[in-house]
């Protein structure tokens, strides 16, 4: 199993969008997926036409218990999608509580890792949709995850908002045993406007170690997608959002091949 989170501390850059549209073009491949959504806001259950108010059982529950988790539970959240390779364990507005519970409790960072070993053996992929804000959920995702995007709009204030995010990412690694290595992905790119191409070198300029080749451009097939909860790929797997995410996957595909290999050494 290999687990890629996205995240970013600033909401409307595109996440959930990256999330789906990465799940999609792995289970294309034949790799089974499972997305977690970690949002309170619910976007990528939401998607998939389940409701974060109503549901009676979501990631929430993983939770409730001290930072224990039930051997069994993981899998008894699992929800069918639109694609029959990928899985959702949902997300639900309970969730937005958590931040209070989790005060004066041990091992709550680790609850998604613990929960995510009792899965290995079933899927392929695991993809992570954060919350927009620092807290026990984007800690949880951090913590697990062997890749995390950073996606970006193009424009200025985003980029500015970038800036606590590398600072947080420069936090987590000191905790971590192995280096969270992150990549950020610009997105809502439109080449006709002076603001995205003015921004995209500033991104290149600034973090030309961090920020992956692939650029996300203002797409409408997403937004076809989202409406009728299908991957986007599913819509048209030549559009050029759908390309870009592509490219992106077989970057972080690529990687990991490398890193197994120099590992294997």
């Amino acid at each position: 199993m290999h687990i890629w989170a996205v995240a970013n501390q600033k909401g409307g850059v595109g996440k959930t969008t990256t999330v789906v549209s990465l799940a999609g073009l792995l289970a294309d491949q034949g790799f089974d997926v499972l997305m977690l959504d970690l949002d309170p806001h619910g976007s990528l259950t939401s998607y998939f036409r389940y409701d974060p108010d109503t549901l009676e059982h979501s990631g929430y529950d993983l939770f409730l218990h001290n930072g224990q988790v039930d051997a069994e539970l993981p899998a008894r959240l699992l929800l069918n999608t639109s694609h029959d390779r990928i899985n959702l364990i949902p997300a639900s507005t309970a969730m937005a509580t958590l931040e209070r519970r989790a005060v004066g409790s041990d091992g709550m960072g680790l609850v998604v890792s613990k929960a995510l070993a009792y899965l290995w053996d079933r899927f392929d992929y695991v993809l992570i949709d954060s919350p927009p804000v620092l807290g026990v959920l984007m800690v949880n995702a951090l913590a697990a995850c062997e890749r995390l995007i950073v996606p970006v709009q193009t424009e200025f204030l985003a980029i500015k908002g970038l800036e606590r995010m590398v600072r947080t990412l420069a936090m987590i690694n000191k905790a971590r045993t192995k280096k969270l290595n992150y990549y950020i992905l610009p997105t809502f790119f439109d080449r006709r406007t002076q603001a995205s191409l003015q921004s995209l070198r500033l991104l290149k300029r600034t973090y030309p170690n961090e920020i992956a080749q692939a650029v996300i451009p203002v797409d409408t097939k997403f937004r076809n997608a989202s409406t009728q909860g299908v991957v986007p790929s599913a819509i048209d797997p030549s559009t050029h959002g759908v390309r870009a995410y592509g490219m992106l996957m077989r970057s972080l595909l690529a990687a990991e091949k490398r890193e197994q290999e120099q590992s294997g050494k």
